[in-house]
């Protein structure tokens, strides 16, 4: 279930890589800065296809929020409790239909998140907080020899994870990934490039906090969460992101991209759509929530992690063709478990 849906516009390809992250912490304002192509002329507009950094006038953001309290009528409890219980259902449904067909390969990955880069992993010293990672010693299972572990949650058709193995050339690596659909899964493993000695795909919801993932606590160096959490049902968040905290070595870290508040593909559900607050179900019956950063702090801190990134990134897409611009909003974050833990 891991990736934005096509009734909300794109996520991955040539959109995505590049961009400007903005943040209200001065530290983050340190981070290098990718994007480059910024609208200071709005005639300009169409001449081309994204702009980076485009803040929302006072207007626009009222506007927005008048949209949005106008369709967040929610459904009857039976309808959400319906689509809660069917969702395995559903997101099978959703990759039956479309199979590896629908998601670009998500290169951008490495620009924003380096830790899943090769430097990061063939040389642990040169990034501080993270500390190197032996092989494990608690019993026999998948990875058990790596010195770099990577789990990705919402895994999809693979669209992270091949890249990820097609770019990090590091022997000691060794990649997990899961997806709530078995038919997702199943697309994983029967792709020519999935490797069972670098990689381990695996069905998990990830909501169900009791069951049990085929690694032992403490034992990941990254854990990688893309378009993923909004899926989930908001009570379940913080159950959801405390369990995957536990599986992070010290100095381990969850890093995060989703979708953020007043997104367009939020503006454009229409009435019946809305589950609760910022909460919406999609025509096919996949659900997404739409995130403030103070709301993913959160649920991060509240898992124990100390924040090291939490930026908002404000892009204005444009189809030149139709004459359209789309104001996309996305958060992403980096949030590590600590070196040293309470006692």
């Amino acid at each position: 279930m891991a990736a934005p849906h096509a009734a909300v516009g794109v996520e991955g390809g040539s959109s995505e890589p590049g961009v400007i992250l903005s943040d209200s912490s001065a530290a983050d304002t340190k981070r290098p800065q990718f994007g480059t192509r910024f609208l200071t002329d709005p005639r300009q507009v169409f001449q081309h296809n994204a702009w980076d950094n485009v803040e929302w006038t006072e207007e626009q953001e009222t506007a927005a929020k008048k949209k949005v309290s106008e369709n967040s009528q929610p459904l009857p409890t039976e309808k959400q409790e319906e689509y809660d219980s069917r969702a395995n259902e559903y997101w099978n449904d959703f990759y039956t239909i479309h199979e590896n067909r629908f998601f670009k390969d998500r290169h951008w990955l490495f620009t924003e998140f380096p830790e899943l880069a090769p430097r990061c992993s063939l040389n642990h010293e040169s990034h501080p907080g993270v500390s190197a990672s032996l092989p494990h010693t608690d019993g026999d299972f998948p990875g058990s020899s790596a010195t770099y572990r990577i789990l990705e949650v919402g895994c999809g058709v693979g669209n992270t994870v091949f890249p990820i193995l097609k770019t990090n050339n590091d022997p000691g690596l060794f990649v997990y990934c899961c997806d709530f659909s078995s038919t997702a899964v199943e697309l994983v493993k029967t792709n020519p490039e999935y490797d069972p000695g670098r990689c381990f795909a695996f069905v998990h919801d990830l909501s169900d906090v009791e069951a049990n993932y085929p690694i032992p606590s403490g034992s990941l160096d990254v854990i990688v969460l893309i378009f993923v959490l909004s899926a989930l049902h908001p009570n379940k968040m913080q159950a959801s992101i405390s369990r995957l905290a536990s599986l992070l070595k010290p100095g381990g870290v969850i890093l995060l991209r989703d979708y953020g508040r007043y997104d367009m593909a939020q503006l454009r559900f229409k009435k019946g759509r809305c589950l609760s607050e910022n909460f919406y179900v999609r025509g096919d019956g996949t659900r997404v929530y739409f995130f403030t950063q103070d709301e993913l702090h959160e649920l991060f801190v509240g898992a124990g992690l100390e924040k090291v990134q939490n930026l908002v990134d404000r892009r204005l897409q444009v189809n030149r063709g139709k004459q359209l611009t789309m104001y996309r909003v996305w958060i992403q974050c980096k949030y590590r478990r600590a070196l040293v833990q309470p006692s």
